[in-house]
């Protein structure tokens, strides 16, 4: 582990021991204020925030793009702060901090027997969501975590989202898509972050009207094993409380071959995340570059580091920030 990795996990054991003893105001405005530290710095991150937001809202003034990307950072703390706090949460505030609709269309098809597969952008706490499915609704889930740099803050993301009642699998291609498979034919519930790939086999969709790669995983699932593909936007607001939306299923094409059936549901998966995203997005926290026309070709075996992870969130200026 060099200087900075260590350096890195040595803060997010800090965050994970500190500010969750904090009241709830307290650590939401040390989270403003940190989010507004680092949106002055303008550092890549921000830029590349600023960047991507340009495409969601192509007629916005930079003085528009300024106001989004000070929200968006905001947005993107509050996230880690109450990613904090979540373990100590109770079951009720867990419950009464979560307000999604369209939630029939999940719970209808488990009770029915029918394996479903939850696709979500890098929109307001996914992990928040994952919790309240897990407290509220009782229902596991299974899901994959790509490898971050120092390992043992990778084992700390790990044993934090087993606390909340997730099955935490890596992301190493085949074994775990065979494992996910597996759930889903027993019934289960799979939940995976979809709007940006992170391997070289990746569906060109179009998104915002320029192209884009996303995981293939959730719309193959989908057809191997009959599961329920449901699209999922989740956003904040004024209080406390994140709002979301489970979207109608997304079908498996009647005809067509595997890789053709496997476009037309990537394509759907990134129109329902445009939807949300173009409804909230400030609440959209895509630091990283997405479009494949800002894509910059990378040495073969780089991969994520958590020190990334902090990005300008925590006041770093090299690298782009990436969301474990």
């Amino acid at each position: 582990m060099n200087v900075r990795e260590q350096l890195t996990d040595t803060l997010y054991g800090l965050g994970w021991a500190t500010v969750k003893k904090l009241p709830e105001p307290a650590a939401a405005r040390l989270g403003r204020t940190i989010a507004d530290l680092a949106w002055k710095r303008r550092g890549p991150g921000v830029r590349r925030l600023e960047a991507n937001y340009a495409r969601v809202v192509p007629d916005a003034t930079p003085e528009r793009l300024a106001e989004l990307s000070r929200a968006g950072m905001r947005s993107y703390l509050r996230y880690w702060m109450e990613s904090f706090r979540l373990p100590v949460w109770s079951a009720e505030r867990i419950r009464d901090g979560v307000d999604p609709k369209g939630v029939h269309h999940l719970t209808d098809a488990l009770a029915a027997g029918r394996g479903v597969v939850l696709a979500l952008p890098h929109m307001a706490n996914w992990d928040l969501a994952g919790a309240w499915v897990t407290t509220h609704l009782g229902i596991p889930f299974t899901t994959v975590a790509e490898r971050l740099r120092p390992e043992s803050l990778y084992d700390r993301f790990v044993a934090y989202r087993e606390g909340l009642g997730m099955e935490v699998l890596p992301h190493n291609g085949g074994a775990a898509f065979g494992r996910l498979a597996r759930r889903l034919r027993e019934g289960g519930l799979v939940c995976l972050v979809a709007d940006r790939d992170l391997s070289a086999s990746g569906v060109e969709v179009s998104f915002f009207g320029e192209a884009a790669r996303m995981p293939a995983g959730p719309a193959l699932l989908a057809q191997q094993t009959g599961a329920l593909l449901l699209p999922v936007t989740l956003w904040y607001d004024d209080t406390p409380v994140m709002r979301g939306r489970v979207h109608p299923p997304v079908e498996v094409p009647e005809s067509g071959t595997r890789a053709e059936k496997t476009s037309v549901m990537t394509q759907a998966l990134a129109d329902a995340f445009a939807s949300g995203i173009a409804d909230h997005p400030e609440d959209w926290h895509m630091l990283q570059r997405l479009w494949l026309a800002d894509l910059e070709p990378r040495p073969a075996g780089t991969g994520n580091t958590a020190s990334d992870a902090a990005g300008d969130a925590a006041g770093d200026a090299a690298g782009d920030g990436e969301r474990p």
